[in-house]
């Protein structure tokens, strides 16, 4: 199956001050990724090409990297996610910037049903919060996380899966 799944935001911030949030990505002060609610972002070195991490099951290498504009991830697992997902920043004009993330790949295997069934619906979730903390960080205005009855669920035993196998 075919994966193109695109989430942006266009904010009211001149790129440079977005850009910051971006290289902030994976690090202790990390004012991107959505941490305080989702499985933090980690690496093995600092952003930039080669770093291997990933968050949660999600397993990804830095394949490219322009500071302050641009991260491209290539998916290294689960079994069955064959491309990439990626943060751009687009300037719109010298006061506005588009924070887009993109995920495209090709499933296969058993990832041809935990994708639409799991993965998907958890990307799409975290992906919005982080475009919502962004705008926070950046001190506009940003949307409430309000998760389905299904992202809830799923969350939920994620959770007590992970209890379990740490106990």
């Amino acid at each position: 199956m075919k994966v193109n799944n695109i989430h942006q935001r266009t904010v009211s911030s001149p790129i440079q001050p977005v850009g910051e949030l971006l290289d902030s990505l994976s690090t202790t002060r990390d004012r991107l990724w959505p941490s305080e609610s989702w499985p933090p972002m980690r690496f093995d070195h600092p952003l930039g090409e080669g770093a291997q991490g990933g968050h949660g099951p999600i397993r990804y290498q830095v394949t490219q990297f322009e500071s302050g504009r641009r991260v491209r991830f290539r998916f290294t697992g689960p079994p069955g996610f064959c491309g990439f997902h990626e943060f751009q920043l687009i300037s719109k004009s010298p006061e506005e910037t588009i924070i887009r993330h993109v995920l495209r790949m090709k499933t296969t295997g058993q990832a041809l049903f935990t994708w639409p069934v799991i993965f998907r619906p958890l990307h799409d979730a975290l992906i919005e919060d982080a475009l919502n903390k962004a705008a926070r960080q950046l001190g506009l205005p940003a949307g409430k996380s309000d998760w389905s009855g299904w992202v809830r669920m799923l969350r939920f035993l994620l959770k007590k899966k992970a209890r379990k196998t740490s106990a």
